[in-house]
Parts: C-alpha cells; structure tokens; sequence
C-alpha cells in the first residue's frame, strides 16, 4: 500500500521594515517570516499490514488509536500515541512485526503532524529495518517516504532526497504508479525548498502526467496546487493562478472540502496578497478559514489565521495583524504544533518591533527560538536570529546585529531558502550602510535584488531599492538615489505595502529638498504624513498607536523643517502657521483621543466578558506588582524579582491586548470620530483670549524653533539644535534639585528659549507647551533674561500643556458639566510602615512647627524609582498640610482622610466625586518602564496591623469617575512619566484628566516635605479665602516663598507647575 502525501497549508513569509537607522536616510531593514511547512505523510488505509495479527487484543487495541487517530484533532492524536505502543507490544509478542512497524509508523506520523519532528523520526527509524525485515517493499517505501518528510520540514534536504530517492526506487520496483507520482511530487517539492525550481518543475510534471494516467484527481490536484507555488516564487503570479485554478474544481469534484481544498485558497491568497490585491487575498483565506473550521482541522485553522495577520500586517493594521497572530498562537499550543507556534511569536515580535517596542519584541523571539530548535527547523531559528539582529541593528549594537545575520545567512544558503537568504543579506548592507561603509553595504543590497526578483517578493524588492537610493543620496549621487526610489515606489504601491510607501515617499522628499525643489518635496512628505496618520488609527492599543507614533517622528520634524524652511523664503505666505499645526499634530495624539473616549464612554455596549476579564487582569497586575514591592522590601534573589517581573509583563501584555479588543468591538469607539490637531485660527479662536499667549517650542536635529502665538498674531523664531538646548536644560533641571539652587542657574537656557520672546511678553499669562527636556523644565524658575536673579512667574502666571489643542478638547468634553456641590477632600498622612506607632494604638499628637520639628523632618516626598528597596518614611507635614487646609472649608463640606483612612479604598470612593478639589498628600512613585504602575502611596497597612496593598496604579486612576475642577498631587515627581516621542511625559496627569479632572497640580522633583506643606497652605488660603483661581493662587503662593528669606531657592517652591485649562 502506498503513502499519499498531502501539502500542509502554506504559510507566507513575514518580511517587515524597520523604522530609518539614521534619521534622514530612511535605511530599512527586512524581518524574516517563518519558512513553508513540509508536507506530512499521512497513511491513506486504516491500517497498512501484510497480515492480520495473530492477537485479537492487539488488534482491538490497534483499532481503538485508529479510531482516535481518525478524529484529528490534537487531543485526540495525544490520546492515540499510548493506544499505537500498548497495540506494538502485544503485537510484538505475538511475533508479527508488519504489524508492529504500522504501529510504529502510526506513532511516527502523530509526533510529525504536532510538530515534533525529532520524535518522529526515532518512531519511523524504528519501523524501518522491521518493515525491511518481513520484505514489505510498499511499506518500506512509505516508512522512507516519512522519513524524507521529516527531514525536509527540518531543513535537512539532502537527507530529504536520498530517502525520498530510496523511497522512489522501491515504488517503482513493485510497479505502484501513483505511489510514484506521489513520491516523485515529493521530490519535487524538496528542490522547490532548495530553490531549485526547474528541477522541482521537471517532477511535479512527471506527477502530473502519471496522476493524470491513473485518473487520480487529487493527486493530480496536489500536484498542480505545488506547481503553482514555483511558479508564484518565480514571480509568474498569472501562471501561478491558472494552476492553482486548475486544483480547486478537480477537489471540489471529487468531495474533497477539507484540507486539499484549503490548501489550495491559502495559496491562492498567497498569489493575490502578492500581487498586492490585499482583500482578494483575505477572501480566500477567508473561504480557507471557514473550511477548515467545518472539518475541525485546527493546526491547518492556525495557519491561515497566521496569513490573514501578514495581509493586515502588511497593510499597516498592525492590530489586526496582532489580534489574528494571536488566535492562530492559541491553536498552535492547543494542537501541540511547537514550530506553528515558535513561527506565530516570530511574527508577533516582529510587529513589535515595526512599532518600536524593541524589548517587547525581543522576548518574543527569545520564546520562540528554543521551541525553534527543539522541533529542529533550521530556516526558522535562522529567521528568528536574523529578527533579532534587526532588533539590535536598531538598538545601536551593529557587532551584535552582524554577528547574528552572520550565524543565520550560511543556514539559509545551506538550505536553499533564497528569499529569506536575500532579507538577510539586505540586512547585513543595511549594518554596513549606518557604519558609513557605503561600498560594503551596496555590495550586499546588489547580492540581495536579483534573488528577491528570482523568488517574486516584490514587498522586499520595494524596500532594499529604498535602502540602494538611500546609499546613493548619502554618496551624493542624487540622482542614482531617484531612480532607485522611483522604481521602489511604484512596487510598494503595487503590492499594497503602505510603510515602504510612506519610508520611500519620505526618503524622495529629503532628497528633493537638498536640490532645492522644496514644494515637490511638502507635496511628498505630505503624502507620507497622510499615510502615517492612516497607519496610526488603525491601532487600537493605545500604547502601541503612541509607541508607533514615536518611530515616525522624524518625518515631522523634516515637515516642520521644510515649512520653516519655506516661510523664510516666502515670510507672508503662512507657512509658519503651517508648521505650527505640524507640530500640533506630532504631539500629544493619544492624549487628544483618550480624552475624547473618556467623553463617550466606549465601554457601553462592550460584551461583559470582556470587561470582567479586564477586570480580572488589572487585578492580577495589582497583585503582582504589590509581590513585587514585598519582594524588594525583604530578602531576596535575582531569581525571584525577574519571576516577578516575567509574570507583570505577561498580564501588562495580555491587558493591553484586551483593551485593544475592547475598542475594536465597542459600538461607541466604531462611531467615535476623533478631534483633529488645531491649527493657527482654531488655537487662537478655541484657546487664547486677550490676556494669554502661547509659547510653543520644537527641538530639531539640527534647527528648533518656537512659535508665539497671540489672539491676534504669530510670529516664529529659529532657535538652536536640540543637542544645544538639552546642554543648557540639564544642568538647570540637575541643580533645582538641590536646596542650594539658584536662578542664575537657568541664565544658558533662559537666553536660548525666552530671550527671543522676552520684549513681548509684558505680563500675559503664558501656556507653555514645551518639548523635549522642556516639558521638565520649570519656567517659573527662569530667570528674565534682562534681570537674571528675577524668576519669570514675577511678570506672568505659566501653565504647561502636552500641546494647545488638549485645551480645546477638553473645554468641548466638559462645557456642561455641572459643579461638585461640596469643596475639598484631602487624603494625607497614610501608614507606611510596621513600625508606625498609630499601629499600637498610640495616639497622634499634632506636631508643632519647631524649629527642631522642621529640621527633623526635611525629608523629601519620595520618589519609588526602579528595583532597588521600596521603604516610604511617614511624612507628619501632610498631616499640618491637611488640617490647614481643612480648617479653611466649612464644615460638611470636606472630607479627611487621615492615618488608616487614607487608603487605596478611599481613593477609589465613588463619593469623591462630590468635590471640587481632591487633595492627595503622600508619596509619589514613577515607573518609567511600564508607567501603568507609576502611581500614588497610600496606607499599607490596616487597623489591625495586616499589610495590604495601598498603590493607587495610573490603570486604577483612568478607572476613576473623578469630575473634579482641580487634583492636587502634593508629592514628589508626579509631573514625570516616561517619555515617548510624540505623546511627551505619559503619567498620573493623564490619567486624573481621562477620570475627569479639569486640571492638575504637579510636581517635576523631590519636593522637601516642610516646603510643600508650606507651599500648599498659602496655595488654599489663596484659593480658598482669597477667591482666586487655581493658576493665580499657585503664582501668588509660590512668588510669596520666593520672597521668604527661608524659602527663596527655586527648590522649594519651583517644582509645583498646574497643568490644564485655567480658566
């Protein structure tokens, strides 16, 4: 009886680019996708024996996994592997070994079809010399016809031939015509993974003919549905179709809905995606999916899931792309299928690594590569190798990168793989090209084209054309670097590749405008910026959307460049409005829509599962991350804390998965039209009045520029490159946190960034949105630049902002809200430590203000930074700063929360949304890894001396229904967040403006802990009594410290900044 040999569904390689290596060359590098799966033999007759069994028990046995092994699914194929070796060794013992070697050959193909090739050959190793024993030609055959299966799916090609070889010998000696077609397809197939296609031709049509003679249709079916996918490597995509369109009636005629037919749509959607007609391809996937799912072929489900994720990725969604990943990962482990699901992480770590989540990116290849090896697939570990050096190329370390390209490129040739051969040897060029060794890196590319073109990726084509013009415009050969472009864009636009698009785009315009044609290069990065703005909406992860906005801010810093560049060429043309609105729309993007979800309330209508699971996780990560901190609190080893930390940013991942799904199927967040960036006219109409000026600054690589911006006027001015204004900031911001601070500190930066502007600032109020090192710059503290020991709040109140237009938004989403009826609530003084003596049921004593009491307790509200030991001292000032304030408020309409009471259960109090102003005087702690921990310290201990958690997170603060016109963060560093180019400092501000606040008090360092009691008292009284709004009181309260003999270093008093509308 002869084996038929069946085609696994194809999977698609995953080439992806980067974002530029260097910032104006737009150099790509390509990842690599997993390689095609093998085909698996598969037995075609319940039971291939030369005789029955002499043990009835064998064969009920044998009859038992047969019945289990036809079922298919994983499960049961696991189940079926015990049944097969109890049936080989009652039918060892009863002496018939053609039965054993069945039984063996049975275990042999399970372990291949779950992807554990290793075993499967130990199992058909085994049956081999049994088969060869009792002279069963057509089973001996059949056995090394699995064996070169196993050996091609594994990389091993050679191997592959001479068993597959021996294997043809065998079937033509017994005269099994279709068992030679089949092996001769076989063969074939193996020099269509050496890159032999001739040859491979030269076989699937000895197939064919014989398939054709037998009148076996689907034989023939598998033969033309192979033949179709040389063609489509060679990049006869027209031919391709015509025999792929040949496979599909012959299956469909002869009943064959499951696999084969499958098969044959994935590689039709393969042609089409291609051809770059992305939804032709989805729908046959689509029809592949529906297939499969209607036989319950779940490992053949996977992959398609895993093909429907590189069209989205290739079209920019890389949300989507995710979520289809994803679900194929799930089925990949439910079916047992390891080199699925090493292949599916490689491709979820290379759209990490698209949008700039390096770290991220790298722990998925770093899972996939030992299950990689364990099924023993050597053009997939050199694929995740060579996705890892593209990570480090990007990362800086170019020895790493080529050390890692330099490991996988001789495997591929080895192998024959010859696309993936080309991408990395692209990549290696592109290593070269950011190393400024411009002739090596062109050597490379050259090697790298001609085998694209030979294999037909067009995509990869596209972008090392993009990587040649880009050597040749840094050579000076501009017009080389256009024709490279030129042909590079059409075959982007073709195969529907819209990163390489917008990269190519990019690249072209840079060029233009150093030859002078500055209109065609802003038509140019025009286009590119539509593009960019397309991509970015159609990631529904926050997180992701501003991690990916962050890879592209070169391009607007080029915008904002060009438009500069052509308003002092044409000064009364309103090009530095223009360039204004672009630096509007590079900031603060994700801000803008949370604010606006927040309005809409996207979670209505959701399915509550989802929201439940949300729940669940956040819970779980609260939990984790309070381990974490018991952990770094006590004794403990490396071990333990990275656990710990592996196990946070598993739930980190898993939730901002989950909240991604959440938009995606929310019916508000489909119907939620987003607010667009404002320009000049909206600014000056929606934001400023008479008395309030906008400074707006942007730091360039090489010019940066502020625009100031009245109700009336605009006027622009070109300050220094930001290396030269960081060189100035960080000194200043180094020395305020220091008690022995002084203005002329800021004397540098203060002639760099208001010198410019200072004649016409008179005494406006200033909204300062800053960029850069200047979002944790305190302008207050600047001195005038004509009179260096005056700080500016002297001449005008400052209010910072992430960009004008988040004033706008949020002046629309909260224009009819009504006020809170009641005044303050202020949470101070929380218990923080076992040894607190509010823990033994000591009274607490007021503290007086001493100069002893004030000298003891100069500690500052801490900062919990990193994952060195978390100890939080009591800080008694905030119990004075509490009692201060609420002696200023009416009774009824306060609230204390005070020792045990200012707790995380407070915090959350759905009451607190009563109140105008919510009070929180504690300790501030910043993550800027994951800023969804950064958050607030409250109690952590109960009443009855049990620890508890008392971190209120940023997750739990966007949680919080808190329609509050001011929240007061009397702690340290609460203005601070981690920084992502194009969104600014994400933190707890953020989060109180999604929960509702209409502004914020923030702080940029370590504030002492007498100071700020000092400061906030006069800050109330101000408020409170004084009637004044939160800016001018804040100015008022701040400028009186100044003018205390004991208080007037800018460290005391300068880092508390307001953020949001003043009015």
């Amino acid at each position: 009886m002869v084996q038929r040999f069946k085609t696994a569904v194809t999977q698609k390689q995953l080439w992806l680019g980067l974002v530029p290596l260097i910032s104006l060359s737009g150099i790509t590098c390509l990842l690599l996708g997993s390689q095609s799966f093998a085909a698996i033999p598969q037995p075609i007759a319940p039971r291939i024996a030369q005789q029955p069994a002499n043990s009835d028990a064998a064969e009920q046995v044998f009859q038992e996994a047969l019945q289990l092994y036809k079922q298919g699914t994983a499960e049961s194929l696991r189940q079926a592997i015990p049944k097969f070796e109890q049936a080989f060794v009652l039918y060892r013992q009863a002496g018939d070994k053609g039965s054993e070697a069945v039984s063996l050959y049975y275990i042999g193909y399970i372990y291949s079809s779950l992807g554990e090739k290793q075993k499967a050959l130990e199992f058909f190793n085994q049956a081999l010399p049994l088969v060869q024993a009792v002279g069963d030609r057509g089973m001996e055959a059949l056995t090394l016809s699995g064996i070169g299966s196993v050996y091609d799916s594994l990389g091993e090609m050679q191997q592959a031939l001479e068993s597959l070889n021996q294997a043809l010998s065998l079937i033509r000696a017994v005269r099994d015509r279709s068992g030679e077609a089949y092996t001769l397809n076989n063969i074939g197939s193996v020099y269509n993974s050496l890159g032999e296609k001739q040859k491979a031709l030269e076989f699937f049509n000895q197939a064919l003919l014989l398939f054709r003679a037998v009148e076996d249709r689907g034989g023939e079916a598998l033969t033309l549905n192979n033949m179709g996918s040389v063609y489509n490597s060679l990049g006869e995509k027209h031919k391709a179709l015509e025999l792929l369109n040949q496979a599909l009636p012959l299956l469909r005629a002869i009943g064959d809905r499951g696999r084969e037919e499958a098969a044959t749509l994935n590689n039709i959607g393969g042609v089409y995606d291609d051809l770059g007609e992305k939804q032709k391809a989805l729908d046959f996937y689509n029809q592949a999916l529906s297939l499969l799912q209607v036989v319950g072929d779940r490992g053949g489900e996977a992959y398609t899931l895993n093909n429907i994720g590189l069209v989205y990725n290739s079209l920019g969604e890389k949300q989507k792309a995710l979520d289809f990943y994803n679900q194929a990962l799930l089925l990949f482990r439910a079916v047992g299928d390891r080199g699925g699901e090493a292949n599916t992480l490689n491709s979820i770590g290379s759209v990490y690594d698209s949008l700039g989540e390096k770290q991220k990116a790298l722990e998925y290849y770093n899972q996939a590569l030992p299950l990689i090896r364990v099924v023993g697939d050597k053009g997939g570990e050199a694929s995740i190798i060579n996705n890892m050096g593209a990570v480090y190329n990007s990362l800086g370390e170019k020895h790493k990168a080529l050390e890692l390209f330099n490991q996988a490129l001789p495997v591929l040739q080895a192998i024959g793989d010859r696309g993936r051969e080309a991408g990395t040897l692209s990549n290696i060029g592109a290593v070269y090209d950011s190393l400024g060794e411009k002739q090596k890196a062109l050597e490379y590319y050259n090697q790298a084209l001609p085998l694209l073109r030979a294999v037909g990726h067009r995509e990869q084509e596209a972008r090392t054309l993009t990587n040649i013009g880009n050597v040749y415009h840094s050579l000076g050969e501009t017009q080389k670097a256009l024709e490279f472009y030129n042909q590079a864009l059409p075959l982007s636009q073709v195969v529907g590749d819209i990163s390489v698009e917008a990269t190519t785009l990019y690249n072209t315009a840079v060029l233009q405008r150093s030859q002078g044609n500055l209109k065609e290069a802003l038509t140019l990065i025009e286009n590119t910026t539509t593009i960019i703005e397309d991509l970015r909406t159609k990631i529904g992860s926050q997180e992701l959307r501003a991690s990916y906005f962050a890879t592209v801010q070169d391009y607007y810093e080029f915008y904002i460049d060009l438009l500069m560049q052509l308003h002092q060429q044409n000064p009364s043309q309103g090009y530095d409005a223009l360039a204004l609105h672009a630096s509007e729309r590079a900031r603060a993007r994700s801000l803008l829509e949370l604010l606006t979800e927040a309005n809409a309330n996207i979670r209505q209508g959701v399915d509550p599962k989802l929201l439940e699971q949300e729940q669940r996780l956040q819970q779980q990560l609260n939990t984790f991350d309070y381990q974490k901190y018991q952990l770094l609190s006590s004794q403990h080893t490396q071990q333990q804390l990275d656990e710990i930390k592996q196990k946070i940013d598993t739930v980190l991942t898993q939730l901002d998965q989950l909240k991604a799904q959440i938009r995606t199927t929310s019916p508000r967040y489909a119907a939620l039209k987003y607010p667009q960036p404002l320009n000049l006219q909206e600014i000056q109409q929606q934001v400023l009045d008479e008395d309030t000026i906008l400074l707006e600054y942007s730091l360039g690589e090489d010019s940066s520029y502020l625009w100031l911006v009245s109700k009336n006027s605009i006027t622009s001015y070109v300050l220094p490159k930001r290396s030269e204004i960081e060189a100035a900031a960080q000194p200043f911001r180094k020395s305020l946190t220091s008690s022995a601070a002084t203005l002329e500190s800021g004397l540098p930066l203060s002639q760099i960034i208001l010198a410019p502007v200072a004649s016409q600032l008179g005494n406006k109020r200033l909204l300062i949105v800053g960029d850069g090192v200047l979002q944790s710059v305190p302008f207050a503290a600047l001195p005038i630049p004509s009179s260096p020991t005056t700080p500016l709040l002297v001449q005008n109140e400052i209010i910072t902002l992430p960009s004008a237009s988040t004033v706008a938004i949020q002046r629309r989403q909260l224009q009819n809200r009504a006020t809170a009826a009641k005044i303050v609530a202020v949470i101070a003084d929380p218990i923080f430590a076992a040894n607190d003596p509010r823990l033994a049921n000591t009274p607490t004593q007021p503290i007086p203000e001493t100069p002893n009491n004030l000298a003891r307790t100069r500690a500052t509200r801490n900062l919990g930074l990193g994952d060195s030991a978390k100890i939080y001292d009591r800080l008694p000032n905030t119990r004075i700063e509490a009692e201060k304030i609420l002696a200023l408020v009416p009774n009824g309409q306060s609230l204390q929360a005070l020792d045990f009471d200012a707790s995380f259960a407070k915090a959350i109090d759905p009451n607190l949304a009563q109140y105008q102003i919510v009070h929180l005087a504690t300790h501030g702690l910043v993550d800027p890894v994951n800023p969804e921990l950064s958050g607030i310290v409250l109690s952590l201990f109960d009443q009855q001396g049990k620890s508890q958690d008392g971190f209120l997170r940023l997750h739990d603060i966007f949680n919080l229904n808190l329609p509050a016109e001011l929240v007061v963060l009397s702690a340290c560093d609460t203005g601070l967040g981690k920084e992502v180019k194009g969104e600014g400092l994400i933190g707890l501000t953020r989060g109180f403006m999604y929960a509702g606040a209409r502004r914020v008090v923030v702080s940029f360092w370590k504030v002492n802990d007498v100071a700020t009691s000092e400061v906030m008292a006069k800050f109330y009284q101000k408020m409170l009594q004084g009637g004044q709004n939160p800016i001018t009181a804040l100015r008022e309260a701040q400028l009186e410290m100044w003018n205390s003999e004991q208080w007037q270093s800018p460290y005391y008093w300068a880092a508390f900044t307001v953020q949001g509308d003043w009015r």
